[in-house]
């Protein structure tokens, strides 16, 4: 089967266009992030089936799909055909065709974001505290708020003691409650550097009274500074009161004002989302538990800072529409502010929130057609002593497997399944289990294809073995695939710790002086508060 294709610099012109479009790399995350172009949008191979219609919703959008030049983008493509996305490109000779045109490759993951953070406190000299200020601070009993602005899962691992989790998008509206006395110093902290910065400016646009100050290089720095970081704190800022939220509002006029924040009536939204030939994410950018409780039919969960911090986790159309709504607009004219700032044209708040609209309750997930048409045996995790010679092949992340997994089970990635496992099938009963039971369905389906059938795939995965309180064994031992699934960050390391952190913030620092050099990414100019 032949593939149209397209030149390196084709595709930079596309990106320069300001047209709608979907640059999908499909390898593995691991790889990914050690070098990629930096407008690419990560959605692996072993995931696209699950990941690719929520992160690219139209199926008409011009697409590009990128690899090293080694098939994974041919088998993107027959993947996505199934799909009914047909009018795919493959860019030619991969990442590398494209650095040897002469062209940047950048590493890490979410970098427009962090690169952005980056903008923000060179162009805004959002003040700053050092670890060693700060800890003085707290020794010397100087009052002095901690506002965390990470989701509760990465406060709850690690944190500045004293802090208290306050997600992104809430701070100006819960900020009041926390420190109602304008004296008191407020320090925004997040795991490094992006969310401080955007948090603590977040505050500054806003006009809080406060001295406001990023904690420079997060808990990261804090614990390169010798500090002790708290572990399984459960301090939440607590919901806003009434003199909270009308002060939030006024600040989410001065900041929508300031950056040209335009509102949508739902009857406007409701056109865009019917548009065949334009993008329209629709994003609710709440806390989970709200979302769960209802939300508008078919808007996706995205938290404001998240949404901010990881952009292209959420969005993978480039130049798309996006609207974005809470309760009260206040969050989300923060998130649509720094949208906006980021170089989104066409960003709008739904005017008046979700109001009665939030008929849809729980989950975001969005439903996978090709596995209605997997036929893999299953077994349940009280019917595994039946089979006790059968080699037990774990596809969860390895993050996730080096965490837990059942003993002896060996780690696999599915897009690699068939190399992998292929040469050492010897005809025997293989059981397939992964953190998420449908990744063990696809890979076993991928298997099927080629001719082995002798797979059961364990009914609920992980969760349910860990829920049935089977063993687990740690580690990762004799793995069938090669550990890049993962781009592990400094915290996620085993060893090596300390030096992956620097590394990491001086990386962070630096792409200030790349993205020029790479010029399809550039941020607007607004005028000073």
């Amino acid at each position: 089967m032949g593939f149209e294709r397209i030149d390196p610099q084709a595709l930079k012109e596309r990106l320069l266009s300001g047209e709608e479009l979907a640059l999908i790399d499909v390898r593995e995350e691991g790889v990914f992030g050690a070098r990629h172009i930096l407008r690419a949008v990560n959605i692996p191979l072993s995931r696209i089936e699950l990941d690719f219609t929520r992160r690219v919703p139209r199926r008409s959008v011009p697409l590009v799909l990128v690899d090293d030049n080694d098939g994974l983008a041919e088998r993107a493509h027959g993947a996505l055909n199934l799909c009914g996305h047909q009018d795919a490109l493959i860019l030619d000779g991969g990442n590398d065709a494209w650095e040897a045109a002469g062209f940047e490759l950048f590493s890490g993951l979410n970098v427009p974001s962090k690169l952005f953070g980056e903008v923000v406190e060179h162009r805004d000299g959002t003040p700053n505290i050092s670890a060693e200020d700060l800890k003085a601070r707290l020794d010397s009993g100087d009052p002095t708020i901690i506002l965390d602005s990470r989701p509760m899962d990465e406060y709850h691992a690690m944190n500045i003691p004293t802090g208290t989790d306050c997600p992104g998008a809430e701070l100006v509206m819960r900020v009041k409650d926390m420190a109602p006395d304008p004296s008191v110093p407020v320090v925004v902290n997040c795991a490094g550097r992006t969310r401080s910065i955007i948090g603590a400016q977040s505050l500054v646009n806003a006009g809080l009274e406060n001295p406001v100050y990023c904690l420079k290089n997060g808990t990261m720095g804090w614990y390169l500074a010798g500090f002790k970081l708290e572990r399984g704190a459960e301090r939440v800022a607590p919901s806003p009161s009434q003199k909270a939220k009308t002060w939030g509002r006024a600040a989410a006029d001065r900041v929508a004002a300031r950056f040209g924040v335009t509102k949508a009536l739902w009857s406007q939204v409701e056109v865009w989302r019917a548009e065949r030939d334009r993008t329209t994410y629709l994003f609710d950018v709440r806390d989970r538990e709200a979302y769960l409780a209802g939300h508008i039919p078919g808007a996706a969960h995205a938290p404001g800072g998240q949404l901010v911090q990881a952009t292209d986790e959420y969005i993978g159309i480039l130049n798309a529409r996006v609207v974005v709504y809470d309760e009260d607009e206040v969050q989300a004219v923060m998130t649509a502010s720094w949208l906006i700032q980021m170089g989104w044209k066409d960003v709008y708040v739904l005017a008046g929130g979700v109001g009665t609209m939030g008929s849809e309750q729980g989950s975001d997930e969005i439903r996978v057609p090709e596995l209605d048409m997997l036929t893999a045996q299953t077994v349940s995790v009280a019917d595994i002593g039946k089979y006790p010679d059968a080699p037990i092949i774990d596809f969860s992340p390895s993050r996730k497997h080096r965490a837990g997994h059942p003993p002896g089970a060996r780690f696999a990635i599915r897009s690699r399944v068939k190399a992998d496992l292929t040469s050492l099938y010897r005809g025997e009963l293989m059981l397939f289990i992964a953190e998420d039971e449908r990744i063990a369905h696809l890979a076993s389906h991928d298997l099927i294809r080629s001719g082995i059938h002798r797979i059961r795939v364990v009914k609920g995965g992980m969760p349910a073995w860990r829920a049935a309180g089977l063993p687990l064994e740690t580690g990762i031992k004799n793995p069938l695939s090669e550990i890049e699934d993962n781009f592990y960050k400094p915290y996620d390391r085993e060893n090596g710790v300390e030096e992956a952190m620097k590394a990491y913030l001086d990386w962070e620092i630096e792409l200030l002086n790349r993205v020029e050099r790479d010029g399809t990414l550039t941020f607007p100019e607004f005028p000073a508060a």
